[in-house]
């Protein structure tokens, strides 16, 4: 049954008291309007439990503005989401509309740091970030008593005489539910072997993060990125305030999974008496990247399950860990959000 309200509700119960349930909850599509995130169309979703969250149908179907009972989740990034007419492939230019929220999709064939890799010059984080969605829908189903709303979509990379890589990408929420559900399968629609690399860019922000916020795992391997980062290793579970000239810190982890494959972190923040985790099958996502970015005025953290490192392509292919999806292939990938209240 649906948990709305401090009780739980049967299907006709809920209907005796709404004639549309979207009084209560679901999903509708709009087009924000105005400066650089003019024309871009959204899918804005209700839970009914107090979680909200639009869906960048524009932008790879990233998730940007949330928020939980009134109080946002993510980081928003000064930049804005700007529509992908402005997107800047060049280098660091990606970075002039990243704008955070609660999820910011990196990669298909390439992300992480600027690369230069066999020859082919390679921007920051990739394309799929500014991919438009086509094919989407929205929908909801009852199954008995339950309730689930879901938004679905597909982006392509393409190019002439290269690579044609499709995600097709579903997001749901159950009625009444805390948890959002991302599931995507990636195809390589191509006639070459084509590079896989697939980042969910998970940006928590304040008021959810804040001094008093911790990171917790099960017992794990943690890397420092570099040397940058080695002398935050023994802290890299806490968070301190604001720091003017911090540089960021970035780690990588090794989690253990469970029983059905997945793994997980857990942040909390036991003042506001509440927790965020992120959960992901590790099979796919054997990386568990944390940025730490505890600047003033770029105050964030990102928990960000991967198939691949940051350093670039060329790294990775490198220390052999590339992945390439063969003609016809395709990967399944599953990365859970979900907040908890203490």
């Amino acid at each position: 049954m649906a948990k709305l309200f401090n009780r739980s509700w049967t299907r006709s119960e809920l209907h005796s008291y709404v004639g549309d349930l979207s009084q209560i909850a679901g999903i509708k599509l709009a087009e924000w309007a105005d400066g650089t995130e003019r024309g871009l169309r959204v899918a804005d979703v209700r839970s009914g439990s107090g979680l909200s969250f639009s869906v960048l149908l524009d932008r790879g179907m990233d998730i940007g503005p949330a928020a939980y009972k009134g109080m946002p989740l993510a980081w928003a990034s000064p930049a804005g989401w700007g529509h992908p007419m402005y997107y800047e492939p060049q280098g660091a230019g990606w970075v002039r509309t990243f704008g955070g929220g609660l999820l910011t999709g990196c990669g298909l064939t390439y992300l992480g740091a600027p690369d230069e890799d066999q020859g082919e010059s390679l921007g920051l984080h990739g394309r799929l970030s500014h991919l438009p969605a086509q094919r989407v829908h929205i929908d909801e189903a009852w199954q008995g008593d339950e309730c689930s709303f879901w938004v679905e979509g597909e982006m392509r990379q393409v190019r002439a005489l290269g690579e044609h890589l499709r995600l097709k990408r579903r997001i749901s929420v159950a009625l009444g539910g805390n948890r959002i559900l991302i599931q995507d399968r990636v195809e390589n629609l191509g006639a070459v072997e084509s590079p896989l690399m697939l980042l969910y860019h998970i940006n928590v922000g304040f008021p959810f993060l804040d001094e008093t916020s911790e990171l917790l795992t099960e017992p794990h391997p943690v890397e420092a990125r570099d040397a940058i980062a080695q002398p935050g290793l023994p802290e890299w579970m806490h968070f301190q305030k604001p720091t003017p000239g911090y540089l960021e810190q970035v780690f990588y982890h090794n989690l253990p999974a469970d029983q059905d494959g997945w793994a997980g972190v857990q942040l909390v923040n036991r003042a506001r008496k509440l927790g965020l985790s992120v959960r992901f099958q590790k099979a796919t996502l054997p990386e568990l990247v944390q940025w730490k970015m505890m600047a003033h005025s770029n105050y964030v953290l990102g928990i960000e399950p991967a198939n691949c490192r940051v350093s670039g392509r060329s790294q990775e292919r490198a220390r052999g860990a590339l992945q390439f999806l063969q003609p016809g292939e395709q990967r399944e990938f599953q990365v859970a959000i979900e907040v908890n209240e203490a």
